[in-house]
């Protein structure tokens, strides 16, 4: 299992794998999710919500904007993890200040698996609707909320590390 992750974080550290994995983030977040006819704000974006938070959001959907989601989510939203946690976990193995930092690069994959969890979650309500409970609702929120700290934890290893390799670099050019 170690060596499998050793060559998919190799693989992932690539210059074309990175630019690759890179495009596909932007277009999905500045393109292909915009362009989905969901009628809200997405609940995957939120921080946490409660049972009043969900009903009023799918309400705010309608019956089309629900289906939209429905079906992107399982589909487009399951491409997004596998695009993101490669690109950081690429960024992160790539720019690692000292090798024994390189399972830091599972951070994002499990954010990734654990974003398609949340997935999973918020299709059940889209498609259970109206028929939600107020424990599913804190099931999947855990599931929303854990998600958005486990990107702002890998997000700040990719930039401390990036940093300290262009502060490295830096130093090597004035000596």
């Amino acid at each position: 299992m170690n060596k499998f992750f050793r060559k998919y974080f190799e693989f992932a550290a690539g210059t074309a794998p990175l630019i690759v994995s890179f495009i596909g983030v932007v277009v999905m977040m500045l393109l292909v999710f915009p362009a989905l006819p969901v009628n809200g704000e997405w609940i995957d974006l939120k921080l946490q919500y409660t049972l009043a938070d969900i009903q009023a959001a799918m309400l705010q959907y309608g019956v089309e904007g629900r289906a939209v989601y429905a079906l992107a989510s399982p589909t487009v939203d399951t491409l997004f993890p596998v695009l993101y946690a490669t690109f950081f976990a690429g960024l992160i193995y790539r720019f690692r200040p000292a090798e024994r930092l390189w399972v830091m690069a599972f951070i994002p994959v499990f954010a990734g698996l654990w974003d398609l969890c949340e997935n999973a979650q918020i299709t059940a309500m889209l498609l259970q609707f109206p028929d939600i409970s107020a424990s599913q609702v804190r099931v999947a929120s855990f599931f929303t909320t854990v998600k958005h700290v486990l990107s702002a934890v890998y997000e700040l290893t990719a930039v401390v590390f990036l940093l300290m390799f262009l502060i490295r670099r830096l130093k090597k050019g004035f000596v």
